[in-house]
């Protein structure tokens, strides 16, 4: 269910900035849109005097850029919102685990949908998301959001490696049917620290058989680059717990998690996504560059669970494709994506002791067309250019924290939030209009997920 009226028509839409990405921005510009496509981008009143015939929306002081690309998120965890705060991230994990145990199909279906309206709302239009339920696929689905939804899957026991698989791909399967034509699925195992090797090398076969995408967390924190490579950590003593397993006979390593991992040919896949990348050794970068792997950066997860900051200079200097990921609400309270961009490039900046390191531009690339480009989808979305989809943001730059603007990028990224955003198109259609929220349907969203949140508070156990 949706919680704004939606429409899909020609239109010209106009605004003071026009931000292209992979071209220079456009002031008193204009995006013409027809059958979802992008037919022209230029001046206002050029395009309006050459297609007088069009309806024209103007947002006036605002931009008009790509839809972002979050490129790492779980739609399904909305409802962990605030429910697991101030833990490192060994004991946030397992907190949601134990608690995940609480929650029935219809609940995950409630949570992925306050996730997937969560998104639009923030200026997001294609999402990478990692699912063990499945509810994303209804959510992103019914939202109309475009992406590639990846089948958790994973276990230690190697006498469940094929079994797990199996039933992985079976459900991939269920999905491909269930889902809208906007949306891939894919495959994704775990982690490191939570599957057994053989799984990678069973999912990196099926992965090229197939033609699934594949993404996993890989090199999060030091718990996970510590059990992986010398058998030991907080992380691994409390994940022994709580798997029963007493003891891992193919841990200690010796080796990073990405060489770990690679020497499985998981990051041999044509389509692979390793999210997080914090914790890197010498030698990682050059692995993952060699591989084609794309990084999903997802910086105020990493924060606020004290996972570290991830090495963006290497790896983009590498010529890692990185995009950036919100992760969840269960591990950074929102999915503004807007914040993501800021807090990504302060801290970075920060790290490198320069305040030229980056300019806002190339953190709203990083969001939008190189995002795409992670997905392989950069020939269809990720810029305002004629004849890809028209997956268009209009951002409100009028307030009187954002003028006078004289770098529209650097007003997007360094004075917004999700509630600028006026408009969210996908593929030509407005999937969210700020000026037409039904207030009663999500008062009523609002009110399902605080019951399911109560059984998390309820029913599980901290």
């Amino acid at each position: 269910m949706r919680i704004w009226s939606s429409r899909r028509s020609p239109m010209l839409l106009a605004a003071r900035y026009v931000l292209p990405v992979s071209a220079p921005f456009v002031e008193h510009g204009a995006v013409l849109v027809r059958d979802g496509v992008i037919v022209e981008v230029g001046a206002r009143d050029d395009l309006v005097a050459r297609y007088p015939e069009e309806e024209v929306r103007d947002f006036g002081q605002a931009a008009l850029m790509p839809g972002f690309v979050d490129l790492h998120t779980h739609l399904e965890y909305a409802v962990f919102r605030g429910m697991v705060d101030d833990a490192p991230y060994s004991q946030w994990k397992l907190q949601v685990m134990r608690k995940e145990a609480a929650l029935e199909p219809e609940d995950w279906a409630v949570s992925a949908e306050l996730g997937a309206t969560e998104a639009v709302r923030s200026g997001i239009t294609t999402i990478a998301d990692i699912t063990d339920s499945g509810a994303s696929v209804g959510a992103a689905s019914a939202a109309g959001l475009r992406g590639v939804i990846y089948r958790e899957v994973s276990t230690m026991d190697r006498a469940r490696v094929e079994q797990a698989l199996d039933e992985a791909l079976g459900d991939v399967a269920r999905w491909k049917d269930a889902a809208s034509a906007r949306i891939e699925i894919g495959v994704a195992p775990h982690s490191p620290y939570s599957c057994h090797p053989k799984l990678f090398e069973a999912v990196a076969h099926a992965a090229v058989e197939e033609d699934l995408p594949v993404a996993m967390h890989l090199a999060g924190s030091k718990d996970e680059h510590d059990f992986v490579k010398y058998g030991s950590s907080l992380l691994g003593q409390d994940y022994r717990d709580a798997s029963g397993w007493s003891s891992i006979g193919w841990l200690p390593t010796g080796v990073s998690p990405v060489r770990y991992v690679y020497q499985w040919g998981i990051l041999e896949v044509p389509r692979m996504l390793a999210v997080h990348c914090v914790h890197l050794d010498e030698g990682d970068v050059d692995i993952l560059a060699k591989t084609r792997t794309a990084v999903a950066y997802c910086p105020r997860c990493n924060l606020k669970l004290g996972m570290g900051i991830a090495p963006l200079r290497e790896l983009v200097d590498a010529g890692v494709v990185v995009g950036i990921g919100t992760d969840s609400p269960a591990s950074n309270s929102t999915m503004d994506f807007f914040d993501e961009m800021r807090i990504g490039l302060l801290v970075q900046r920060g790290l490198a002791g320069e305040a030229r390191f980056y300019p806002a531009e190339r953190f709203v690339r990083m969001a939008t067309l190189d995002g795409a480009r992670a997905l392989g989808i950069d020939h269809l979305v990720g810029s305002l250019e004629p004849g890809k989809r028209a997956d268009v943001v209009a951002v409100d730059l009028s307030r009187s924290h954002q003028v006078p603007t004289r770098d529209p990028y650097g007003a997007v990224v360094h004075t917004t939030n999700q509630d600028d955003v006026l408009l969210t198109m996908i593929d030509g259609e407005v999937v969210f209009d700020r000026g037409s929220v039904d207030a009663a349907s999500f008062a009523d969203l609002v009110e399902r997920a605080d019951r399911v949140q109560a059984k998390l508070r309820d029913g599980g156990s901290a």
